[in-house]
């Protein structure tokens, strides 16, 4: 009797021992954040996840491991639906990493972020393109108006064959109007304003030279500068009568009103000068007995030449050769005129290309050849056929006037400008105030 009370005692303790046990176990697990071994960690990324038993709806639990198994276990993972009916637990991020910097790692997206910049870029080159187009427009647009103000409007400047009609134009003064029928073209050529290069791309446009090679020539630099200038090469109004008789006004004007027609112009003064230098400062036989013998016999006495010689030769190498001041002179003798017109060189634009009586489309400038003729040959549609060949060899600067006007009176200077008032009105050049009064 005594032995089985001692013996259920002792069970009883023990019971009671054990439940201890149990209790602070698990108090320390919970401590220590230690959860029940999850079966799937092994397997994190098995799409298929391993069967359980039905009966199993606990998860077995396992031993706690040790301390430093413990410190390195990894945090809870957030919730991922990618197993239905399964989630985990948030995983923290660790510090300064929870709105990482967006990072490139695609080709295309470098691609497309490089099409986005260079499509900017180009953008903003359209936009420049039209604005220099418009202004270009603009400026057209102004040099017409101006020539049709001077001519119909109300200016006020006279000067001779203002207000005669085209078919009151002698033939003889239609010979600087050169026609392309193959590209309905008439370009009026005005010498000392880059017509050498004008007159190569009318050549090669029209296909009226052949190269060595049989076909027409395609390059205006390859022209042979000795045939740029024969007249036979180009086709001009003052041919026309020979050409179609009695039809050839009425072809004019169909001409002139259906064509494409422009020219190129230049400061007056220093149009002058270059003329002056082309002809008369290296020797030019043609250009000396014809003007510059003229010159040095009738205004040549200031300089002791009391002999003229009789070839441009011998007259460089006794050094002597008309002066600008002569020039000038000669320009305004009534006499230089009475005995011939003007020399193309020198004869003012508006005699040569009658602005008046041909409202001419284009209008270009010396002082913005590149740019000009650029424009010009994409109104023409000639831009990826023909480029207008570049030169400004020895070209005449405009900053020279004073240097070559200091030996001419300024009484002179006032003449001469009024000789060429009308080429000054009509193409908007300035008045050069300071070369006529001081």
């Amino acid at each position: 009797m005594g032995t089985s009370r001692c013996f259920r005692l002792a069970f009883l303790l023990g019971s009671v021992l054990m439940v201890l046990l149990i209790i602070l176990y698990w108090d320390d697990v919970g401590a220590l954040n230690l959860y029940p071994h999850d079966p799937h960690d092994l397997y994190p990324h098995d799409p298929h996840p391993h069967p359980t038993s039905p009966s199993s709806s606990t998860p077995t639990k396992t031993p706690p491991r040790d301390t430093e198994e413990q410190a390195t276990h990894k945090p809870p993972r957030t919730t991922e639906p990618d197993r239905p009916g399964e989630g985990r637990r948030a995983t923290p991020k660790p510090p300064g990493e929870e709105h990482p910097l967006p990072q490139v790692t695609d080709s295309s997206e470098l691609e497309e972020m490089w099409r986005g910049e260079e499509g900017k870029r180009e953008e903003e080159r359209v936009r420049q393109v039209e604005e220099k187009r418009e202004e270009e427009g603009r400026r057209q647009e102004e040099r017409r108006r101006r020539i049709s103000d001077m001519c119909y409007g109300n200016g006020t400047l006279e000067f001779p064959g203002k207000f005669r009609t085209f078919d009151q134009i002698p033939n003889r003064e239609l010979n600087h109007l050169i026609v392309d029928d193959r590209h309905e073209i008439i370009y009026c050529y005005v010498p000392k304003v880059a017509c050498t290069n004008w007159k190569r791309v009318m050549v090669v446009l029209s296909e009226g030279l052949l190269a060595p090679d049989g076909q027409p020539y395609r390059d205006p630099q390859a022209l042979p500068p000795d045939l740029i200038h024969n007249s036979s090469l180009h086709l001009t109004f003052s041919k026309f009568w020979r050409r179609y008789g009695r039809l050839s006004r009425h072809l004019m004007r169909v001409k002139l009103q259906s064509y494409t027609k422009f020219l190129f112009v230049r400061d007056p003064f220093v149009r002058l000068i270059s003329a002056f230098r082309n002809k008369f400062q290296q020797p030019n036989e043609d250009f000396y007995r014809q003007f510059g013998s003229v010159m040095l016999r009738r205004y040549g006495k200031e300089n002791g030449t009391s002999r003229v010689p009789e070839s441009a030769a011998e007259a460089f190498k006794a050094g002597i050769q008309p002066s600008f001041s002569e020039f000038v002179r000669y320009l305004l003798d009534p006499q230089t005129e009475q005995e011939q017109p003007f020399n193309e060189h020198w004869r003012q634009v508006y005699r040569l290309c009658h602005p008046c009586q041909i409202q001419y489309d284009f209008i270009g400038t010396l002082e913005n050849l590149e740019d000009d003729s650029d424009q010009l040959l994409r109104i023409l549609g000639l831009e990826d056929q023909i480029k207008f060949p570049s030169s400004n060899r020895n070209r005449t600067a405009a900053s020279w006037e004073r240097d070559w006007f200091a030996e001419v009176p300024a009484e002179l200077r006032r003449k001469l400008y009024s000789l060429y008032e009308p080429d000054f009105e009509l193409f908007g050049y300035p008045k050069p105030e300071s070369l006529l009064h001081h």
